[in-house]
């Protein structure tokens, strides 16, 4: 009687402590997988689904395969998973949201001459930010909000601040697109593979028996034609070469980007890049793969995560995008948030809008877009 008794008390007391976290699900592996290891690990665990997808655009855009893209099939199969590993799902609707936050932003940067990363903006303010919000207005009630990038979380004591590390596996360590992402926000952030590989986690599906685990990658923001989301930024204009001659006509600035050669219609005996794109006059200008190399960059509404801003010059590995191997650098600080960065080597086709995300060894200690 005594044990039973003992036994209820521990059960209850159990039911109290126990921490509940909410995972951001998608349908795919990576989100399904986390949401698994959690409950692993003692967590009381459900998942949100954020509808980002507008129906009227299903006509002009129908790859499902992309981030932005339609997500009927994924929310069925969302349902079934859930209903497989016994967890609640909550579904928020962000269409609003990420329209004003993501896409405007995505159709103001190539409108103008920009290359945007609209998943780092996503993840501050959608992901992390506007969805934790809809649940506690929904009267959800949770103490972690999880995803299924790889990446890890630490809290330093000697810093008193949490800081972001890569995950374990390179080829798809996520930490370059989270690098705006606040000590609040970390503070109740949990990323459950950051030290599993993609291979670990696709045999973890498939010792559950989910299907999930052989379900293709979605990645991109958008993959395909991205330009039904423009309905201006079209206008041809002139592409030019470094001395200024006219070369040929472009079709829209919107279609290009540095380092791009394939698509500007120009035969000269040679392949010629883009190297810059001027928004004012309407431009292209093209040039040598030479052309391209830039041995330093200024780096715009910088973030630093684990570290205040540094007053003196220091050095660091960039990335200044995501599949770049990273370069030693040195980085300057400068006034308005700004960060100068001069690498050790030129590095090809820096591109103005997109992320420079700094490294220290395996710490991502912030990062900028690239002025």
């Amino acid at each position: 009687m005594l044990f039973r008794r003992s036994r209820k008390l521990y059960i209850k007391i159990m039911r109290k402590t126990k921490k509940r976290v909410v995972v951001g699900m998608s349908g795919g592996v990576d989100s399904t997988v986390s949401a698994i290891l959690l409950k692993q690990q003692g967590f009381d665990v459900s998942g949100v689904f954020m509808k980002i997808w507008d129906e009227k655009n299903t006509d002009t855009c129908i790859n499902k395969s992309s981030c932005y893209g339609p997500k009927e099939k994924d929310i069925e199969d969302l349902k079934s998973i859930c209903s497989d590993i016994g967890i609640q799902i909550y579904f928020i609707d962000a269409k609003k949201q990420f329209s004003r936050c993501v896409l405007d932003y995505f159709r103001k940067e190539y409108i103008s001459g920009r290359t945007p990363n609209p998943c780092v903006i996503c993840n501050r303010f959608i992901k992390f930010q506007f969805i934790p919000q809809e649940l506690e207005k929904k009267g959800v009630r949770f103490d972690f909000f999880a995803t299924g990038h790889y990446a890890r979380v630490e809290y330093s004591q000697e810093r008193k601040r949490y800081i972001l590390k890569k995950g374990i596996d390179r080829d798809k360590d996520q930490s370059y697109f989270l690098f705006l992402l606040t000590q609040k926000q970390l503070s109740k952030i949990i990323f459950p593979l950051g030290n599993y590989t993609k291979q670990n986690v696709r045999d973890i599906a498939k010792q559950y028996r989910l299907d999930v685990y052989q379900k293709p990658e979605s990645q991109d923001f958008i993959r395909g034609d991205r330009f039904f989301l423009f309905d201006k930024g079209t206008k041809p204009g002139e592409i030019i070469d470094i001395k200024g001659s006219v070369v040929g006509k472009h079709k829209g600035i919107i279609h290009y980007t540095i380092g791009q050669r394939r698509g500007t219609g120009i035969a000269k005996g040679k392949p010629l890049y883009v190297i810059k794109i001027d928004s004012e006059k309407n431009r292209i200008i093209v040039g040598d793969e030479k052309d391209l190399y830039r041995d330093k960059l200024i780096a715009l509404d910088v973030n630093f995560i684990g570290i205040e801003k540094p007053t003196r010059p220091v050095d660091i590995i960039a990335k200044i995008r995501y599949k770049h191997p990273g370069a030693k650098a040195r980085m300057y600080p400068l006034k308005n948030n700004e960060i100068e960065v001069v690498f050790n080597e030129p590095q090809r086709a820096i591109t103005p809008g997109q992320a420079v995300v700094f490294y220290k060894g395996d710490e991502a200690i912030g990062g900028g877009f690239i002025k």
